[in-house]
């Protein structure tokens, strides 16, 4: 019962995670004032990370439960740090920016159009690989 709760609430937080992820792309993609996009990605950040800390602690609660360190466990937890070092990274480089320097404000729209693209694809390929490898 406990395991089979973890199980669906990691679940669940991916899901929520790439939602996330995706809403992120969304407005990168689609919001032509910077000053208006920085806002909503400063809004989104701390549910990211929020977001991504359930995903890591409930993996734990799984993997502790079952008692064994497999590639899939490794691979999830370097995906869980990997999209989390990733956002931080899009979050520095976007704080900095001022609303007058516009070609950064390219240069930081580019920056997150291939973060985003990283975190989908890692998220999608990791739960691929894991459910090959289970």
């Amino acid at each position: 019962m406990i395991l089979q709760s973890s199980v669906d609430m990691h679940v669940f937080a991916i899901i929520i995670l790439f939602v996330i992820i995706l809403i992120n792309f969304y407005q990168v993609l689609n919001e032509k004032d910077f000053i208006s996009l920085s806002k909503k990605l400063k809004i989104m950040t701390p549910l990211f990370h929020l977001c991504n800390a359930i995903v890591f602690y409930t993996g734990a609660i799984v993997a502790a439960h079952l008692q064994k360190m497999n590639p899939s466990i490794i691979l999830m937890i370097v995906m869980t740090i990997l999209l989390m070092i990733l956002e931080i990274k899009r979050y520095k480089k976007m704080r900095v920016i001022k609303s007058s320097e516009t070609a950064l404000q390219d240069e930081f729209r580019f920056f997150a159009k291939k973060i985003y693209i990283i975190q989908i694809i890692a998220i999608i390929l990791t739960t691929i690989i894991a459910f090959i490898l289970n």
